[in-house]
């Protein structure tokens, strides 16, 4: 009996084992796994400066306001000779607890594009582009 009980003692405390790996006691930044969040696109195109993008994306804000209509906005930049438009496709709607709503957009310039996304704003925030591409049925120009 005491050779069973023993056994079951030294069963119970030898499966009981904790081990920490030794990137537990490094002080570096962890390492990025596989699950990695989605990146908003930054602009329309390369072509862009800040100036035109900050413009295009107030123009954009406009555009895809749920509360309005849903119309068409141009915006231009003068210094640049840059110019384009936005037109909201479709109704807003809710992903990921953000508002998003797809559209399309021109821009004329060095490199004219005929594009179509979508783009998305937390509650209060700012419209970021989620996805752009050209237009279904326009080669990449």
């Amino acid at each position: 009996m005491k050779l069973l009980a023993a056994g079951l003692i030294a069963l119970s405390t030898g499966a009981c084992s904790f081990s920490l790996g030794l990137s537990a006691l490094d002080d570096e930044e962890p390492k990025a796994t596989g699950a990695i969040a989605a990146k908003a696109v930054t602009s329309l195109s390369a072509d862009l400066d800040d100036e035109d993008w900050r413009r295009a994306k107030a123009a954009l804000a406009v555009a895809l306001d749920p509360q309005g209509a849903g119309t068409h906005v141009s915006w231009d930049n003068p210094a640049t000779k840059m110019k384009g438009t936005f037109t909201p496709m479709g109704a807003p709607f809710v992903k990921n607890d953000e508002i998003c709503r797809a559209f399309s957009a021109s821009l004329s310039g060095p490199s004219p594009a005929s594009l179509q996304g979508t783009a998305c704003r937390p509650s209060g925030g700012e419209w970021a582009i989620k996805d752009v591409k050209p237009l279904k049925g326009q080669a990449k120009v």
